[in-house]
């Protein structure tokens, strides 16, 4: 199997990059009067300056405390609460396009280790998280500002949600809505649930100018030369696409498709005789759609499901150095997840927070 930390090196930056703003010496902070530090003036200056900071810190916490009230930092959080899906996108896009992802707080370890491997990839820039809960837009914001961004109403307050739940339903059933509204604002969006692992670039395998990209969920092995076609129905009568990856453009089909997933949400919601989920109707959505829509599958060699690239060892060997985005689907519970991450080398957040753009979390 390739190795999966290797990366581009670094270009090293030159020892100037970064020079100090020529601003520095305006913003006033020492008299125009040249002073010694060693003279007795400024030693009790300094003194002074230490009486202070042992005296008002244990009270304050963190440094921030001395130069910010809590009113200014409630005008902080309001301007997150504020912020809107337009402007975040405005924001994060990088040629109009637009990686999304939605997050509940318990799930902030895999977004973080998702995030390290796009950061690999250097496509961290683009991404938008779509927080599902307050708790999680202000961390993201508060450690990356501008990238999280909650569309009111907020579901209720969040767990690790089972999946069947009905608390799953109502978290994944708000996602076509989001991404709609991208569509309607102009981008391209790629959408990724977080137990997903980049090994490689996904845009490389976005060929052509096709509507909606998809991956296949079933574990059976398919040809390397695999039309890209929606696949034939299975038993159900529906196709088994996975509902996790998605890569749309911002063209009449695309979203089409989003419109037509909000209506099979709507006639198939949860209850407690069929606890729904939103792939099925992802997958009505297509089927539906498929003779006005230009729909494309994304190679099983460098898409695989969970089901496949953990339970396939010798179908792993042969496809050796062809995954570029590995799913930890076919399973369930969040530190069983973590545990398969960890078992195949995939959890990089135990060495490599320094990665992400969130730092450790």
């Amino acid at each position: 199997m390739m190795a999966l930390h290797q990366r581009q090196q670094q270009q090293k930056l030159p020892a100037d990059a970064y020079p100090l703003s020529p601003r520095a010496a305006s913003y006033g902070f020492f008299p125009q009067r040249t002073m010694s530090l060693f003279g007795r003036t400024g030693l009790l200056a300094l003194l002074a300056l230490l009486v202070l900071l042992g005296v008002f810190l244990p009270w304050t916490g963190p440094m921030e405390g001395l130069f910010f009230s809590s009113a200014n930092r409630e005008r902080s959080l309001s301007r997150w609460r504020d912020y809107t899906l337009a402007q975040a996108a405005a924001f994060v896009a990088k040629n109009g396009t637009v990686i999304v992802c939605a997050v509940s707080q318990p799930y902030l370890p895999f977004l973080n280790n998702w995030l390290i491997s796009i950061a690999r990839q250097r496509h961290q820039d683009k991404v938008l998280v779509i927080a599902e809960d307050y708790a999680t837009l202000y961390k993201v914001n508060q450690k990356w500002p501008g990238h999280a961004v909650l569309i009111p109403p907020a579901p209720d307050a969040q767990t690790a949600h089972k999946f069947g739940s009905q608390g799953f339903f109502n978290f994944t059933s708000r996602r076509p809505r989001h991404l709609l509204h991208l569509l309607e604002l102009g981008y391209s969006v790629m959408y990724n649930d977080v137990d997903m692992v980049w090994l490689a670039d996904p845009f490389f395998f976005l060929e052509g100018n096709h509507d909606v990209y998809f991956t296949d969920d079933m574990a059976a092995v398919k040809p390397l030369n695999h039309p890209h076609d929606l696949p034939p129905p299975g038993k159900k009568g529906r196709t088994y696409i996975c509902s996790c990856m998605i890569f749309l453009r911002p063209t009449k089909g695309a979203k089409e498709v989003m419109k037509k997933w909000i209506d099979e949400l709507q006639e198939q919601p949860w209850s407690k005789k069929r606890k729904s989920n939103d792939q099925p109707a992802f997958n009505w959505a297509l089927n539906k759609t498929a003779g006005q829509v230009d729909l494309y599958l994304l190679p099983q060699a460098a898409f695989p499901s969970g089901g496949l690239y953990f339970k396939n060892d010798t179908w792993v060997q042969e496809t050796k150095g062809m995954h570029v985005i590995i799913h930890n689907n076919y399973i369930t519970g969040f530190e069983k997840k973590i545990k398969r991450f960890r078992d195949y080398g995939l959890w990089l957040v135990d060495d490599h927070n320094h990665e992400s753009p969130l730092g450790k979390i």
